[in-house]
């Protein structure tokens, strides 16, 4: 009686695992390269970035705002990373497994496309019909398969007729597949960095602001505090904050603007960019302050605003009675909500800005147009890149922010911040100077204390007032100072006698209260 013996199942030879990743990693970087430079073309956002809007509006806020308390102005790229690292990571795999299974690693790959297609159809900053906007995202799939497809094809394992033994993968297709993908990468690099100069950027250089009907007046001597290291009383604008949701700068050139201004008004207004030109041009310096400021946070600069009074184009309009908000939306999509009353006051001097700092509105900063409100937290005032204004009710619509747990209306609070010294900096104890910033829009600084650990409050010098909407400077010097590690705290009072609080809040629902403090050194 002979035995039998049974075979394992044969495993199917494949190329190293490497070529797979290796494929799968070319063809999704060729395909999203091709795609961004359809998307510069036509002036949409790329795959990435449909990806990264569509991400932006569906986490809660919560993440939203741990994102912005750790990485700061820097949270688009590292949003964009992550969207760009987990692709390239799936991509990778895809490819893997295609070594094997080749249907499965395409059909990862489809829907990592088709995931990008419905976000880019989704995608409200676009400012592009829907079939324009997918375009790219149709190019970044179609090539991403196709590519694929040759690739994997390359890396089948042929073998000798009548040998079992496989001679190996085509290294002559899979070189070509790679030149392929590697000129798909150059080709769609080259065309975003070199043609991706958008006409918006053109557009700004072209613009000559006229001088103000109403310049302001010159900056007060001594409204900048004599302390090395404190903010400059005037922010520059490549160093004043940027907090808003937009991976890609709308692109609004301004020979194609128009403000529309409509709702519950008597006449409908559009005004193109010439036509704000035209307007009464009212120069201001304004303190704006992002709501997501912590407590003696970065979020807050000062600069001299150009514009037109949001109140004589609302009083143009006509206003009817039982309006109250104002909705404006920005070329991306982005709705803000505004008590009316803030604009329609004639004291507080909110503006259509269009200059920024004696020059056309930066590019990130809302160019051609965008709205500055004193007193009121950016997310319900300071709309960029403006283009809508729609006089309505608050019980009528609800804005972006307030959809996402935050007040619909938020003034600014009392606040105070310690720029000198610097988180655990030493000083040397016969110069232990101290200095900040502290704001109360719309009302002003009347006195700032420190002290110094547990010790008593002690008054600081004020510098200069400028005006009741801007930040005031202030500095001390500790004379007795004692060596060792010490902390500092400051408070402000404004005008009509209110301190600030002590109590720790939260940026939400309507933004941050308690004392800054900071640790140092007295060598």
């Amino acid at each position: 009686m002979s035995e039998t013996t049974t075979a394992a199942p044969a495993t199917r030879a494949t190329a190293p695992w490497w070529t797979g990743a290796l494929s799968g990693l070319l063809a999704a970087v060729a395909g999203v390269a091709l795609g961004s430079g359809v998307a510069t073309l036509l002036g949409v956002p790329t795959p990435i970035e449909s990806v990264g809007n569509r991400v932006i509006d569906l986490v809660p806020r919560p993440l939203k705002e741990f994102a912005i308390e750790q990485f700061g102005t820097n949270d688009k790229p590292v949003l964009i990373g992550s969207v760009a690292a987990t692709l390239l990571v799936a991509a990778a795999v895809a490819g893997w497994l295609g070594l094997r299974r080749p249907r499965l690693a395409l059909g990862i790959t489809a829907l990592l496309g088709l995931a990008a297609l419905v976000t880019a159809a989704l995608d409200r900053t676009s400012t592009a019909n829907v079939v324009v906007t997918v375009i790219p995202s149709l190019v970044t799939l179609a090539v991403s398969l196709l590519l694929l497809v040759r690739l994997l094809k390359a890396l089948e394992l042929s073998r000798k007729v009548g040998d079992e033994t496989p001679a190996g993968f085509d290294r002559r297709a899979f070189l070509q597949a790679v030149l392929i993908a590697s000129a798909a990468m150059a080709i769609g690099g080259g065309v975003t960095r070199f043609l991706g100069s958008s006409a918006a950027k053109d557009s700004r250089a072209d613009v000559m602001l006229p001088q103000p009907a109403t310049p302001a007046p010159a900056v007060p001597a001594g409204a900048q505090a004599d302390v090395k290291g404190i903010s400059p009383y005037i922010t520059p604008n490549r160093d004043f904050y940027r907090i808003d949701t937009a991976l890609r700068v709308p692109q609004v050139p301004a020979d194609t603007f128009n403000l529309r201004i409509h709702g519950m008004v008597e006449k409908e207004l559009n005004l193109s960019f010439e036509d704000l030109l035209k307007e009464r041009l009212v120069e201001s310096r304004i303190t704006l302050t992002c709501v997501s400021n912590e407590v003696g946070g970065p979020y807050v600069g000062n600069a001299a605003w150009l514009g037109v009074p949001v109140a004589e184009l609302l009083a143009r309009a006509g206003v009817k009675d039982g309006a109250d908000a104002v909705k404006t939306t920005s070329a991306d999509d982005m709705t803000i909500g505004t008590p009316l009353e803030a604009l329609t006051d004639t004291e507080r001097g909110a503006l259509i800005a269009i200059g920024m700092n004696g020059e056309p509105l930066p590019l990130e900063h809302g160019f051609p147009v965008r709205m500055v409100v004193p007193g009121l937290y950016g997310y319900v005032s300071a709309t960029k890149w403006l283009v809508d204004i729609e006089v309505t009710k608050f019980s009528d619509f609800k804005a972006y922010w307030t959809t996402r747990g935050y007040d619909a209306e938020a003034p600014i609070k009392l606040s105070s911040r310690i720029d000198v010294p610097k988180a655990f900096e030493a000083l040397p104890r016969d110069n232990v100077r101290i200095g900040g910033v502290a704001w109360a829009q719309s009302v002003g600084i009347e006195r700032v204390e420190v002290k110094i650990d547990d010790g008593d409050w002690q008054d600081v010098d004020l510098a200069a007032q400028d005006n009741v909407n801007t930040w005031r400077q202030w500095s001390w010097t500790w004379e007795d100072a004692t060596e060792g590690t010490h902390q500092v705290t400051v408070r402000a009072t404004d005008a009509d006698g209110t301190t600030q609080t002590s109590d720790r809040v939260p940026i939400a629902p309507d933004g941050s209260t308690g004392w800054h403090n900071v640790r140092f050194r007295v060598e």
